[in-house]
């Protein structure tokens, strides 16, 4: 799946050879403040758990991954966003919810980057007929993750606590439908 550039950004589906990028943005305790509560990720963690992690959903077909997200002009990298199906490491992912997820260099916020990124992810991943809701997720005093599902047409969903093998959190669950489901009639 190919994601068209903009006149400000460029797109890439990334893969194992990305962990510095990886590592990288997980040095500063703000970007990681409502994710791990401000700790810094090792190269360790990102080698033995966030890259077999992200190879686990990563489907190139399907737009499902992260994708490296950089300025068209210069080529510096930003940060990436987030696609794969909703509660994907649970019993029953929701093949026809795409989660989405954003994680940019601090110098980077307040931009539109996020925003900008996303919709133009939605707008290629969420054309598979598969595809009903696009979500996302985050702690509940994360203004600025809100704000950017806001910005992308999601609205609250529900309160819930989100189980995963990497910890459990409280969260809000934004979404927003991009289609409606035919169900053959009989």
């Amino acid at each position: 799946m190919h994601i068209p550039n903009s006149e400000r950004l460029t797109y890439r589906l990334m893969d194992a050879s990305d962990k510095q990028a990886l590592y990288d943005i997980d040095q500063n305790e703000e970007v990681m403040k409502f994710i791990n509560g401000g700790k810094k990720n090792s190269m360790q963690q990102i080698e033995e758990v966030f890259v077999p992690r992200m190879e686990k959903y990563r489907n190139p077909e399907k737009g499902w991954g992260l994708w490296h997200i950089s300025l068209t002009e210069t080529g510096e990298y930003l940060g990436w966003v987030l696609v794969r199906p909703m509660h994907f490491f649970l019993d029953k992912p929701l093949f026809n919810d795409l989660e989405l997820g954003w994680r940019f260099f601090q110098h980077h916020w307040g931009k539109g980057y996020a925003s900008e990124a996303a919709l133009a992810i939605i707008d290629v991943v969420s054309a598979s007929p598969e595809v009903e809701y696009v979500s996302a997720i985050a702690d509940e005093d994360n203004g600025a993750s809100i704000g950017v599902m806001k910005k992308l047409g999601m609205t609250f969903h529900k309160q819930y606590l989100h189980k995963d093998y990497l910890g459990d959190w409280d969260v809000v669950w934004y979404r927003r439908k991009v289609r409606e489901q035919h169900k053959p009639k009989g």
